[in-house]
């Protein structure tokens, strides 16, 4: 089918590279020309494991422009994939989304299903419908429909071709049979149902991930007082098939472009309709809260920052993606500077965005053992597998102290029994 995808970021680029591997002719639109270029070259503007290589590997059925009018034209799908971020009061930001709807209205020459694959409101699909049909140039059908996607950075080609569920969210006949269509050649339980109940399946999957990750992560601090094990209370919960094992690591916080906005936004949906949703209030709560974790374990050893040497491994706010967005280390970086903290940091890719934040306040190191050395304390914001398999030794070797401050849970405890290293996670014994 031809397929035109409006915006490349990690929900249009990927979702447009994977159906052209599919056998789509693929059209992806950006306003940004010199992004464009890039994309041309076979080159994936962003860094997502197995994106560039699918790309290339696809190039005779993709197509990169900033041209929307010649690419929405014709099309007989066309996929927004904008951004919706976070306003002030917690509510998304739809602009994006209406800016491309008129472009599309302006533009298209037959009957197509426009399709929105960002994550809006519960009720934006029938907005979008009203705004379309007053907006449009031609007399031609065009159907709206929802289909939210259910991507993770780091992971984002493999979640989409092969999905756990395929969610199609549209009142006509003709968007389901053109969407079945397009996702014949996916191997995946598809979902078919009305808008408003598309758009929710995508808040409530999200902020109930969120929840389960802030439940655990209370539970942890609650280890900690009264001597459980956070690792082993999780195992044994994992092992109900009613719970099961996946987000139930214990560490400081969820980040990212998806779970705080989604969780904020939901929560403001409901505010804004005299409904209150507690549970996920509480779920963002803890969340904020716990970001700071260590730089409240690291008051039991410092009584500030001033004139220590802090090592910092990790700077995103996941493994596998340079996207710092809600990371723990931009809140908690700013309270070491503030205080008069030399900060020496490692990250394997997320130092070119960091330094769009602190250009020159932080010394930024090509390796971890650069980082370590004289450092009076360690902190790990994120799990990288490089940090993982460190020899636990090097803190010792290298460092000036070495207290470890680890928010990710990287290491087993025993490692580190008689080794005079002090060792501070989450949820667990501090081994001393």
């Amino acid at each position: 089918m031809k397929i035109a995808v409006a915006g490349t970021g990690y929900v249009g680029l990927v979702t447009g590279v994977c159906l052209a591997s599919k056998g789509h002719q693929v059209t992806c639109v950006d306003v940004d020309e010199k992004k464009v270029e890039i994309m041309r070259q076979g080159i994936s503007p962003i860094y997502e494991p197995g994106l560039s290589e699918l790309m290339k590997e696809n190039m005779d059925r993709l197509t990169f422009t900033t041209d929307y009018a010649m690419a929405y034209k014709d099309a007989e799908v066309i996929f927004i994939g904008v951004g919706t971020p976070e306003k002030k009061d917690g509510s998304a930001n739809l602009s994006y989304v209406y800016k491309v709807v008129e472009q599309i209205a302006d533009s298209v020459e037959r009957e197509c299903v426009v399709v929105v694959k960002s994550t809006v409101p519960i009720g934006t699909n029938d907005k979008i419908e009203t705004f379309m049909f007053e907006h449009l140039e031609k007399n031609i059908s065009v159907h709206i429909a929802s289909n939210p996607e259910f991507l993770a950075q780091g992971t984002a080609v493999r979640d989409t071709l092969h999905a756990s569920r395929i969610v199609i969210g549209a009142e006509s006949e003709y968007a389901k049979k053109v969407l079945e269509k397009v996702y014949e050649n996916f191997d995946a339980p598809k979902v078919i149902t009305n808008r408003r109940s598309a758009e929710m399946i995508k808040y409530a999957s999200n902020d109930f991930l969120a929840l389960k990750i802030s439940y655990v992560n209370e539970i942890a601090n609650l280890c900690e007082i009264v001597g459980a094990d956070i690792e082993d209370v999780t195992r044994g919960m994992g092992l109900d098939g009613r719970i099961g094992d996946k987000f139930l690591s214990s560490g400081i916080g969820y980040g990212g472009s998806c779970f705080p906005k989604d969780t904020k936004a939901l929560s403001w949906l409901a505010s804004f309709n005299d409904n209150e949703i507690k549970t996920i209030k509480a779920a963002i709560e803890v969340n904020e809260s716990q970001k700071f974790k260590l730089i409240k374990k690291a008051r039991k050893y410092y009584e500030d920052f001033s004139n220590l040497t802090v090592a910092v491994l990790g700077l995103t706010f996941k493994p596998g993606t340079d996207d710092l967005r809600e990371a723990p280390s931009l809140v908690n970086i700013p309270i070491m500077l503030e205080d008069g903290a030399k900060v020496k940091a490692w990250d394997p890719v997320g130092v070119n965005n960091y330094k769009k934040h602190f250009p020159d306040e932080i010394e930024y190191c090509g390796t971890i053992e650069e980082t370590l050395t004289d450092a009076d304390v360690c902190f790990i914001f994120t799990e990288w597998e490089a940090v993982k398999k460190l020899n636990i030794m090097q803190y010792k070797a290298l460092m000036r102290h070495p207290i470890i401050l680890d928010g990710r849970n990287c290491y087993p405890l025993d490692t580190f029994e008689g080794t005079g290293i002090i060792y501070d996670s989450i949820g667990r014994e501090t081994v001393q």
